[in-house]
């Protein structure tokens, strides 16, 4: 079948297609010498992007359904958990680990990859945004950044990182919500500001709310003030005017907050989007936002730099230089959210104490997988989403350079 655009198919996916060639020869030089060696191989992320101190772990659905029917183990933290790359000892944190023939998955490893370090990376941009916006709701608005087969992907991983909604329609299908978003520029421009208002809340059902494009062309505050006087049920104005045009947005957000609320139109909200990032999501709900429709920042966030390294064969120990050989075990403090990484088998009987409160700490990683039979069902991605914000909000705002 002609191939209309430039995505792999799930079956070149599943027959390890989209791995790296030199993969694909391992597994041949394997199979031709009969080596049935088993290995214990675990992922772990040396560092993350900008000095975060924590990050989302997502991708483990795909990776599951990829692994699904192979003779191998698999063992996870649960999707959506938020983990540090190293515990309190500087021990690097192991997310997921396989166990099995080597030459049954090694061409796995570059898509198991894949889908670990963009979902990551996507889920946990969400995340900080998320935190830092607090009750303000926040939008995944991205997808038109990153080629179209990835909506999906990006929407689902910026939903379980805490965004409120997605704007893609494949993507909002995917998580089982309604998509969100408002009116472009375009329409303002083909039929005029107001008759665009108009007709938006003319023709649009009840159920999609009544928000106004306020800055296509004129005075912010004077334009929010006409879209509240034409649109009895006006739910909120957006502002979406690019940074090299609108000055300090901070200031124009709060004056428009001002003359609406002067004149009567307090249950009028203002909505921003265009160019949000960490940097100025704080500054932006100080001044009055309330609700931001976040692009670029969420959908090219940096990825989660994953590897995957054998650190074991059959029961011995392997590690190549950096790497910390031997079967491991995670374990974290529910309150604290500090990791522990033990050699398995634990000498000890009892649970580490949490260095930081002296709770118990719990294991979290969790045979997900045994002999290519799944053992835990697919989660919803409303529960991974409430894990993910019960988790966050435990931890204070993250730092923004």
């Amino acid at each position: 079948m002609e191939r209309r655009f430039f995505v792999a198919r799930d079956e070149e996916i599943r027959q390890g297609k989209t791995t790296d060639i030199y993969f694909e020869r391992t597994r041949r030089i394997l199979e031709q010498l009969d080596d049935h060696t088993r290995v214990y191989a675990e992922f772990t992320a040396s560092s993350l992007p900008n000095g975060y101190e924590w990050a989302v772990f997502v991708g483990l659905e795909e990776a599951l359904r990829l692994l699904e029917g192979l003779p191998v183990d698999v063992y996870a933290l649960p999707e959506g958990t938020v983990f540090r790359n190293r515990d309190h000892t500087d021990v690097p944190v192991p997310v997921m680990a396989i166990e099995g023939e080597y030459r049954a998955f090694a061409v796995y490893e570059t898509p198991i990859l894949g889908f670990l370090c963009q979902s990551s990376g996507v889920a946990t941009r969400a995340a900080r945004i998320k935190r830092l916006a607090g009750e303000v709701p926040v939008l995944s608005f991205g997808i038109r950044r990153m080629h179209p087969a990835l909506a999906p992907v990006i929407d689902r991983s910026a939903f379980i990182g805490g965004c409120d909604g997605v704007s893609s329609i494949l993507g909002a299908e995917t998580i089982g919500r309604r998509p969100q978003g408002t009116m472009p520029h375009a329409l303002i421009i083909v039929l005029g500001e107001t008759e665009a208002w108009k007709a938006f809340d003319r023709l649009m059902p009840p159920e999609v709310p009544r928000i106004a494009l306020i800055d296509t062309y004129g005075d912010e505050k004077q334009k929010a003030l006409e879209a509240a006087e034409t649109i009895p049920n006006l739910k909120a104005v957006r502002l979406d005017t690019p940074g090299s045009r609108r000055g300090d947005f901070a200031r124009i957000v709060r004056e428009v907050r001002w003359e609406l609320d002067i004149r009567g139109y307090r249950h009028v909200e203002v909505f921003v989007s265009g160019g949000l990032s960490e940097k100025n999501i704080r500054r932006l709900k100080e001044a009055g936002a309330r609700g931001f429709g976040v692009g670029t920042s969420i959908s090219n966030a940096p990825t989660i730099d994953f590897a995957m390294d054998i650190v074991a064969i059959g029961t011995q120990p392997v590690a190549k230089k950096g790497k910390f050989g031997g079967r491991k075990q995670v374990y974290r403090c529910e309150e604290c959210l500090v990791y522990q990484v033990e050699p398995e088998p634990r000498d000890a009987t009892e649970p580490p104490a949490c260095p930081r409160c002296g709770a118990p700490m719990n294991p979290v990683l969790q045979k997900v997988m045994d002999q290519g039979r799944r053992l835990v069902p697919e989660r919803p991605v409303e529960e991974i989403r409430r894990y993910v914000l019960d988790q966050i909000f435990k931890l204070p705002e993250p730092e923004v350079a």
